[in-house]
């Protein structure tokens, strides 16, 4: 080849371009000048991913975010601004008092907008703050009031995740669609009370929750990581395939949801996408709790990283003790509601099915005897329920004792079908236990446990709006079809 033919193939090489933060921070102000708003947000999210130090294009992001009415995740951009990277940018609590204005939280609204004052009172945001002050006052006719409404808020939030964790499901929803009455957007209570729905056995209702989020706040990365355990608890494998393909090509940049979403790819068993977010949150210097540690000890052992595993399992002991024996290399993993700390909270519950459910998980449970030396666990048990915990404690039948041992015995039966008693299957033995509560009190003999037992199966599907017929459930416990329908109308008599 000639001379001209070399001439041709040096001006022909390419050069490589590497787009940098401040490349996609240049584009997104100029998308957010034209009013682009979706472009400007894209933008800002890639400068940050690029550069996730720098507190100019996260502002930039968040401003975006309450322009585009993603209040919560603007408010998580500028803490983190403040929290983690520069506390002296002090425009960040006009831009929070703003966001905290929209969503009517007027408490934290007022105090942030007085602190950008008092640290600026000169600042290029002092008129609009001072008139959000206003603004706030206008809005909320009586402050104190308003105020007052959103401690209420944070209380019964705060309340409500309690009882949730506590295992009081039927409380904790109570409160839960209270909340979303008062605040028809506050998506955190419907995540939390389609949780609490699906522990009770509610599966379908539980989903229905999780869809009427995504279609009215589209991508809630909590909704979409819940269905994803609810399906894998209901061994839906196409949707959880489904569901991980699609929650693996999501790229979030709050530590938050991170976290939710390392701990969930954690939780179904995708140990090296949950190590993948764990990880990435452990290196950019998270402070996280023991639940952080936990995942990350548990990704990390069933992803080869043994030694890792140990370091981050010192840390879980530090903040929950309880956990020691619960290491992932262990035996046997027990399942959540076989948990000590679990177990006790239950027994300190206003209902009775709750603290019956207590004395049974106990007698099946490998740490009984740590659990039943814990300190005041009888202070809240009923006559009935002492003579069950004797019974648990001994393992020896008295005289007066028959009515507990019937309601042992047939929990024992729904045992042989019903374990390991993770969060879905306590709904079975909490009406079991909400029935036997009942059906002693007026009267009734526990003789035929199986019986009892097969009818509050029955019932229990019908709740969760399950396929099941009569003739399936009666040949499954040995039972004709006519003592199976004594025994449905007995337990749901009971039930009303």
């Amino acid at each position: 080849m000639g001379e001209d033919s070399k001439a041709i193939n040096q001006k022909g090489q390419l050069l490589s371009f590497v787009p940098t933060g401040e490349y996609y921070f240049t584009k997104g102000v100029k998308a957010y000048q034209r009013r682009d708003l979706l472009r400007a947000h894209k933008y800002f999210s890639r400068a940050m991913q690029l550069e996730p130090g720098e507190p100019m294009i996260i502002c930039q992001l968040a401003i975006v975010s309450t322009e585009l009415g993603e209040y919560q995740q603007s408010i998580s951009l500028l803490k983190m601004i403040l929290e983690e990277l520069d506390e002296e940018m002090v425009e960040c609590h006009y831009f929070l008092a703003n966001n905290y204005a929209h969503l009517g939280l007027f408490k934290d609204a007022y105090h942030y907008a007085n602190l950008y004052l008092e640290l600026t009172r000169d600042g290029e945001f002092s008129d609009d703050a001072e008139e959000l002050l206003e603004l706030i006052m206008l809005e909320a006719d009586d402050l104190e009031e308003a105020l007052f409404e959103e401690d209420s808020l944070i209380v019964k939030q705060e309340e409500a995740r309690s009882l949730l964790e506590a295992g009081e499901f039927l409380r904790a929803i109570d409160i839960f669609e209270e909340l979303i009455e008062e605040y028809p957007e506050y998506w955190s209570a419907y995540n939390n009370l389609a949780l609490a729905n699906f522990y009770l056995g509610h599966q379908v209702k539980a989903n229905e929750i999780l869809d009427q989020v995504l279609v009215q706040n589209p991508g809630n990365l909590h909704a979409l990581c819940n269905k994803l355990v609810f399906a894998y608890y209901q061994k839906r494998s196409e949707d959880v395939q489904t569901l991980v393909a699609t929650l693996a090509k999501i790229q979030p940049l709050l530590a938050e949801q991170q976290f939710k979403l390392g701990a969930t790819f954690s939780l179904i068993g995708e140990y090296e996408l949950g190590y993948k977010w764990l990880n990435r949150l452990r290196k950019y210097g998270h402070e996280g709790d023991g639940a952080f540690y936990y995942w990350l000890a548990h990704s990390s052992y069933h992803t080869g990283r043994e030694q890792a595993a140990k370091n981050h399992w010192k840390k879980v002991l530090e903040y929950s003790p309880e956990k020691a024996g619960h290491e992932p290399w262990g035996i046997q993993e027990l399942g959540l509601d076989t948990q000590v700390t679990t177990i006790i909270k239950r027994f300190q519950s206003e209902h009775p099915e709750e603290r019956l459910f207590a004395l049974f998980l106990t007698s099946v449970s490998g740490q009984k005897e740590e659990i039943l030396s814990a300190n005041k666990i009888a202070d809240n048990l009923t006559g009935l329920e002492k003579s069950y915990l004797s019974y648990v404690q001994s393992g020896t039948f008295n005289p007066g004792m028959e009515p507990v041992i019937g309601a042992h015995e047939t929990a024992l039966v729904l045992y042989d079908f019903h374990q390991p008693i993770d969060h879905e299957e306590a709904g079975i033995y909490l009406i079991w236990f909400a029935v036997f509560d009942k059906a002693v009190k007026d009267g009734f003999n526990f003789k035929n446990k199986k019986a009892w037992a097969a009818a509050v199966e029955f019932v229990w599907e019908k709740l969760r709006e399950g396929k099941i017929t009569k003739i399936a459930v009666a040949k499954k416990y040995g039972l004709s079809v006519s003592t199976l329908n004594k025994y449905i109308d007995l337990v749901g008599e009971c039930l009303e």
